[in-house]
Order: C-alpha cells, then sequence, then structure tokens
C-alpha cells in the first residue's frame, strides 16, 4: 500500500512539473514582469520591450563582457532578424533560410537545429530573413519562407505538426514570429508586393487546427473553423467596392507582413497592413481599406473592432506594418506606432480615437502634417509620382523626390516603451528616393508593383538616429546618431538603459534619460535584430543576434553603395558582468 502511494505521489509531482515546464497563457500575459525568461516577441504580448531587471544599470554596463557566440553556420548567413526566445535555461533562435536553433542559454551549446527544407522558387521581398518563433505548452512554433507553419518538441526539435498557409508560388511567404493569444496562435502573411490578399489568421497551436481568417482587405470574407475543419462565414471585412475600384480589391495585398501585438486588458490583437497593390496609386482611387494601417481585431471572434489608416491611397509602398504598442497613461490604454510614413501616432487602444500624431523624422515632404480632428493626413498633391497615363508615351509618370523613402522613417526594426521614463525609443532613418509610376497589370505569382525607384541620401551626415520620443509632447527627447541607416530593434531596462545595435556591429548601451553611450561591443557583423534580457542564477544576461542583411543591401539605392563595405554573417551573442 505505501508503495502504491509513494508511485502515486511521484506520479502527482512528475505530472506537476512538467505542467510547470510548459508555457501557459498565464506565463505569456506575464512575460513582461517574469524576468527568468523571454516567452514572447516583444518581451511581452504588448510589445514594449521593457525589463525591469537592474543587475545591469548606468552604473556597471561598462563591465559587460562577451559569455559565448554561437555560429549560425554554413554559407548561409545574410540578414539575422531574429529576436530569441527564452525557457527553462534553453534558447530557441531563428535564422535565414527558415532555420531555428535551441541552444543553452548559459553556455551556447547546440541542443538541436531544426532546418526547413526549402522549395526552389520562394519568393521573399526584402532577404531570407526569419524575425523569430513563439513558445506555447512544450512546443516551439516559427514562420517559414515557403508559407508555412511549424511547431516542434522544446525538448527534441521533432516536428509535432505542419501546416500550409498559403501557396508560396503564388506570392505569399512568413517571417514574422507568432503571436500567442487567449489560447490562440495569430499569424499574418506577407507577399504584398504579389497581389496575394493580407489576412490575420488564428490556429490551436497545439495542432495548427484553422480557428478564424479575418481578411484585411475590404471587400472579403471571413471565415470561422469548427474542430473539423469545416469553414462558415464569418462576415465580410468592411463594404465590398467602397473604397477600391473596380476588381483590384481582388488583388490588393495588404499584408500584416510584421505581425502582432496583444493587451489582455482591452482583449483586443494589434496588426498593422502593407501596402495596397499595384504600388500605382493612380489605378485604385480611394483609401483602399485597410492597407497602411492599424487593425484592432477581437481575439475571440476575429472581427476588426477598429482601424486606423495612417496612409490612404498609399504611393509610396509606406506599409503600416509597424508593431502598436499598447501602454497605461492616466488611467487610458493607449498605443504608439511608429509610422512609416514618417509621423508617429498615439491612439486610444479601446477605440483606435487618435490621441495625438507628430512627425519622428526631420524630412518629410508627401504631407504638412496630420489632421488631428479627422486623423487624416493633409496631402502635397505635387509630391505624389504622376500617372503615367498622364505622360505622352503612356509608360511612365512624372517622376518625384519623396522622403522618406519607402525603406521607411522606420522600418521593420521595433522601437521599445519604457514605463520609467515613459519615453519611446525609435530606431528610425533620414533618407528619400526618387519614385515613379509605371503602367502594370496583374498576373498571378509575378511581381505587382507599377513603379520605379531609386534610394538616396539626404546629405553626407548620418543616416540613422536612435530617437527617444515623448509620446505626449511629440518632442524628441534625446537622439544619438549613426553613420549607416538603423535596421536592428531597441530594448530598454529598469537599469534605466537603452540598448540596440548598428549596421557596423556594434551593441550598444545608452543612458535611457540622457541618451548618453556608456558601452558597445563589436559582433563582426551588422545587427539588424532586437536585443533581449533576462536572469538566471542571480545574473542578468543580455543577448542579440548578428548578421548583417534585410532590405537595406538589396533595395537601398545610394545608400546600399554608401554601406556596402558592411560584411555578412550569422552569429549570436551573449554577455553579462563577470562575478
Amino acid at each position: 500500500m505505501r508503495l502504491k502511494l509513494l508511485n502515486v505521489l511521484v506520479t502527482l509531482g512528475l505530472a506537476a512539473t512538467a505542467a510547470q515546464a510548459t508555457v501557459t497563457d498565464q506565463m505569456i500575459e506575464n512575460d513582461a514582469k517574469s524576468t527568468g525568461d523571454v516567452l514572447s516577441w516583444g518581451i511581452g504580448p504588448q510589445g514594449q520591450r521593457y525589463s525591469p531587471l537592474k543587475a545591469v544599470n548606468t552604473k556597471n554596463v561598462a563591465k559587460l563582457l562577451p559569455v559565448w557566440s554561437f555560429s549560425f553556420g554554413g554559407e548561409k548567413q545574410r540578414g539575422q532578424e531574429t529576436q530569441p526566445v527564452i525557457h527553462k535555461g534553453k534558447m530557441f533562435v531563428t535564422a535565414s533560410y527558415s532555420r531555428l536553433f535551441a541552444l543553452d542559454a548559459k553556455t551556447g551549446a547546440k541542443l538541436w537545429k531544426y532546418e526547413h527544407r526549402l522549395p526552389d522558387g520562394i519568393m521573399p521581398c526584402c532577404d531570407v530573413i526569419n524575425r523569430g518563433a513563439a513558445l506555447y505548452d512544450n512546443l516551439v512554433i516559427f514562420a517559414t519562407l515557403d508559407a508555412q507553419l511549424v511547431a516542434l518538441n522544446q525538448d527534441t526539435g521533432e516536428v509535432v505538426w505542419k501546416e500550409k498557409i498559403d501557396n508560396y508560388a503564388d506570392g505569399y511567404s512568413a517571417s514574422a514570429a507568432p503571436l500567442i493569444a487567449q489560447g490562440l496562435l495569430i499569424t499574418g502573411v506577407s507577399g504584398g508586393e504579389f497581389g496575394v490578399i493580407g489576412r490575420v489568421e488564428a490556429r490551436d497551436p497545439k495542432t495548427g487546427k484553422m480557428v478564424w481568417s479575418r481578411p484585411v482587405v475590404e471587400g472579403h470574407m471571413g471565415k470561422k473553423f469548427d474542430k473539423d475543419g469545416n469553414a462558415t462565414d464569418n462576415g465580410i471585412s468592411g463594404t465590398t467596392g467602397k473604397t477600391w475600384p473596380g476588381d483590384l480589391w481582388k488583388t490588393g495585398g495588404s499584408a500584416p507582413w510584421l505581425g502582432g501585438t496583444y493587451d489582455p486588458k482591452t482583449g483586443l490583437a494589434y496588426f498593422g497592413t502593407g501596402n495596397p497593390a499595384p504600388w500605382n496609386s493612380h489605378l485604385r482611387k480611394g483609401d483602399n481599406l485597410y492597407s497602411c494601417s492599424t487593425v484592432a481585431i477581437d481575439v475571440k471572434t476575429g472581427q476588426i473592432v477598429w482601424h486606423y489608416q495612417g496612409t490612404p491611397n498609399d504611393g509610396w509602398d509606406f506599409d503600416g506594418v509597424n508593431e502598436f504598442i499598447t501602454y497605461e497613461d492616466g488611467g487610458k490604454i493607449l498605443g504608439g506606432k511608429a509610422d512609416r510614413n514618417g509621423f508617429f501616432y498615439v491612439l486610444d487602444a479601446k477605440t483606435g480615437k487618435l490621441e495625438n500624431a507628430f512627425p519622428f523624422v526631420k524630412k518629410i515632404t508627401w504631407a504638412t502634417g496630420i489632421d488631428l480632428k479627422t486623423g487624416r493626413p493633409n496631402f502635397v498633391p505635387e509630391n505624389r509620382p504622376g500617372d503615367p497615363t498622364a505622360g505622352a508615351d503612356g509608360k511612365k509618370g512624372n517622376v518625384v523626390f519623396s522622403a522618406p523613402s519607402f525603406l521607411g522613417g522606420k522600418n521593420q526594426m521595433p522601437m521599445a516603451y519604457s514605463p520609467d521614463t515613459k519615453l519611446f525609443y525609435v530606431p528610425s532613418n533620414e533618407w528619400g528616393m526618387e519614385i515613379w509610376n509605371e503602367p502594370i497589370t496583374y498576373k498571378k505569382g509575378a511581381a505587382y508593383l507599377g513603379a520605379g525607384f531609386t534610394i538616396k541620401t539626404l546629405s553626407d551626415g548620418p543616416i540613422g538616429a536612435l530617437r527617444a520620443v515623448d509620446p505626449k509632447t511629440g518632442k524628441i527627447v534625446w537622439e544619438a546618431t549613426n553613420n549607416a541607416p538603423l535596421w536592428g530593434g531597441v530594448l530598454t531596462t529598469g537599469g534605466n538603459l537603452v540598448f540596440w545595435g548598428t549596421p557596423e556591429g556594434f551593441l550598444q548601451a545608452a543612458d535611457a534619460k540622457t541618451g548618453k553611450i556608456l558601452w558597445k561591443f563589436q559582433t563582426g557583423s551588422g545587427i539588424v535584430a532586437p536585443p533581449v534580457t533576462w536572469q538566471d542564477g542571480g545574473e542578468q544576461y543580455v543577448a542579440v543576434a548578428s548578421g548583417w542583411g534585410g532590405a537595406v543591401p538589396l533595395w537601398g539605392g545610394d545608400v546600399a553603395k554608401k554601406v556596402n563595405y558592411l560584411e555578412q554573417g550569422g552569429s549570436m551573442w551573449v554577455f553579462k558582468i563577470p562575478k
């Protein structure tokens, strides 16, 4: 009897340990406050990228030294835009070409590797990058360049499930870190340059089975799915034909390719949407909802609760995908977004009401400002690329110079928000472009632009600047300039620090209140990824992926020529202060 009782107690104990080891919804919602792990892209579903850790601070950050470095290996270097997630002493980090590594977080030892078999003919827009994985239960889940989702066992790396998002031959791909909210795995799609239909989808993270699908191009029908996978209609997004002329909504782009954030207090997931297709705005007169917008989606139902459009009838490729970070101020839940179009927006996270809007870059030519009453930009009509049908030969519209460039005042690199300083830390760039429109006809699986462009520098001075922005006043409190364009994300901490990387290869830390740079370390290749921090055994660690790449060397025109001396790489770096 005693032996049986002992066996029962041991079994219960093992079960309890296993339950504690798995990642739960509550753990993910608490990620911003729990400092022993990093369970989500954004260090918390709200995306603030803030850690309360203070062991590394302004007084001792100069003592940070590398603990280990791990090479992603082989010839598959290219851009490394990943943010690692950390649980149970394991670091899960994605790499270029749809790879995922499990590493010992203390030593950097490789525990296992998954290398997704990519077919010929994938069509990623902006390098073969991946931005990170999601953790749930005992799974690590990530998206692949051939538009699939793969869930792996955290301990062994074995494939638990694999689901196709869409057909890569039609231009679909995926590279964003999935979002976990209310027990659902929520993802977007990439491929706006190929006339795909942007959408946000929710799945059961344990099985990959679809729960709901929400198109973010007006006129398309949402779907909800039962346990057997049977689909029923879940309402049309918007009103068919209202803001799109003719049939262009059928190939409307608007891909939410960066992924989303979630606030447990509102119950809403926030996704930014990309450019409408094609780029030639004269073909699609109207606002073209829900392109270049923030959409707030009810996680339970998949319905769009509100939307805010930053660039109606976009003619400059100003994707509105940038992250919407929620924060509390004066009893309100607000959200901040630094848009690719050069304006910073503050919205009520429950209703979408515009609270404030202001420039965070110095040169904007396409609009003079944002009307705070209507929420609409004050366009400069002569700075829209010209209609090619108005020209003598009908082959090329009037060329205009526009700032910022289509690479944006801020692009994929996530900013951070500190509840201590109440400032946003925005990696921003000052550049412009020559852009013109051309005739275009949609062909499935082919590029669908209808525009030509050349990225230009604005001066001989620095292009990049990390800016501390006050969302109440719109003032830039301080900035730290950088010669090359910034393309990596930001981390801020309770130790009054801001960490970010540069294309020149430095991970650096500054005083969050003053911007004074207190520490930097050369990682050997350009940093285009966001740093993270956590503690283990009473010690605080800081980590970042290094590996130059992404859109700048591919599409950067004159800027790409200016930084062509930068070397590619592919490695993970971890730092701490020695005892």
